[in-house]
């Protein structure tokens, strides 16, 4: 009897089964195995991703830049003038690859000028990797009698002339302090360059055989060296201009107070203007001159909130650390915005007075 029912569910099996009894035969290996893009792996939506925080900068080299110096904790204010700098050389070096795409740059020099303006930027921030590499101090707080942040003897002298002359308001002092830094790093500027141009020099003595310099190329160098002499000229006539106010004091003729916009007017009234476009730069100054104070006050802040974070961190609950987390972050959002507003004004302005010199000579 039991064998009979054995035959007949061989006899059974010989028929074809229909896909649905199959399926339940199976059992779950099949749904495992068949379950397509109906299974619930699926159609139910995925575990979100961790996104990558975006980057700083679009070009991979500058962001390597700007890891580095977070890694090396350079002091906030630092850290924001670098982020303007490394801004505005971006922007230049996409404008460049514009240019070469469009056959323009064939002497090389607006390639050049970019090599050099990133190597400032290197020995500015400390990132060129020298051991002897001092980077400023933007502290616009704390500038007492002791500080020799200054590095070069005779500007020492003259701050310490004028800090004992009495011939100075409080506010005088704070002027003539970022004079003093503002000529330290227009020197270290030149240095840079001086080293830049002449590794140029160099790669062509040091050449084996004769070494073809075109017409374009060589017109290139003097361009170069040309500039090098017109900054070094500028240093010379700003280190005059500081000696002479630490002596005698601000008059009262002073029009301006921010370094750099004292700089762009004394060249200024160098240059080819007629009286008309004088006049309308001088006015253009003035509201230059409001932009950087406003940029100034923020760097104030800045500096102030990252002291009270660091503060507060110490001793301060969850939400008081919080609360001044985003205060520090909004404000350096706001000040990286005011410097690269400021640095591409003064690129500017610097452009037209630069012309109007060369259309002299």
């Amino acid at each position: 009897m039991a064998s009979g029912k054995v035959l007949s569910a061989l006899r059974a099996l010989r028929q074809p089964l229909s896909p649905l009894l199959l399926l339940l035969l199976l059992g779950p290996w099949a749904a495992a195995g068949h379950a397509g893009k109906y299974s619930r792996e699926k159609n139910e939506p995925a575990p979100p991703s961790k996104r990558e925080p975006a980057a700083e900068f679009r070009m991979e080299k500058l962001n390597q830049l700007w890891e580095k110096a977070q890694r090396l904790n350079l002091p906030p204010l630092k850290l924001s003038d670098l982020h303007t700098d490394l801004k505005i050389q971006e922007r230049d070096e996409f404008k460049w690859k514009k240019l070469k795409a469009e056959g323009l740059d064939e002497d090389g020099e607006e390639e050049a000028r970019l090599v050099r303006s990133l190597s400032v930027i290197l020995a500015k921030y400390g990132l060129d990797g020298r051991k002897d590499s001092r980077v400023v101090s933007s502290n616009f707080i704390d500038h007492g009698a002791d500080d020799n942040s200054l590095e070069d003897p005779r500007l020492e002298k003259l701050w310490h002339k004028a800090k004992t002359s009495g011939k100075f308001s409080s506010e005088e002092l704070d002027k003539l302090w970022r004079e003093l830094q503002h000529h330290k790093e227009k020197v270290q500027e030149y240095h840079v360059l001086l080293e830049a141009l002449g590794r140029t020099g160099e790669s062509h003595e040091n050449a084996i055989g004769p070494v073809d310099v075109s017409g374009v190329q060589a017109e290139a160098l003097a361009s170069r060296h040309a500039e090098l002499k017109d900054r070094l000229r500028n240093i010379g006539q700003g280190f005059d201009r500081l000696r002479r106010v630490s002596h005698q004091g601000y008059g009262a003729e002073t029009e301006f107070m921010e370094p750099r916009v004292v700089d762009l007017w004394d060249m200024a009234k160098s240059a080819n203007f007629t009286e008309k476009e004088l006049e309308s730069f001088r006015e253009e100054l003035k509201h230059f001159e409001v932009k950087i104070e406003k940029h100034n006050h923020y760097q104030k802040q800045l500096e102030i909130s990252h002291q009270k974070l660091k503060h507060v961190e110490s001793f301060g609950d969850q939400e008081h650390i919080t609360r001044n987390k985003e205060r520090y972050a909004m404000l350096e959002e706001k000040t990286k915005e005011l410097g690269y507003k400021v640095k591409k004004h003064m690129q500017d302005l610097s452009s037209r007075v630069s012309r109007a010199r060369h259309n002299e000579l």
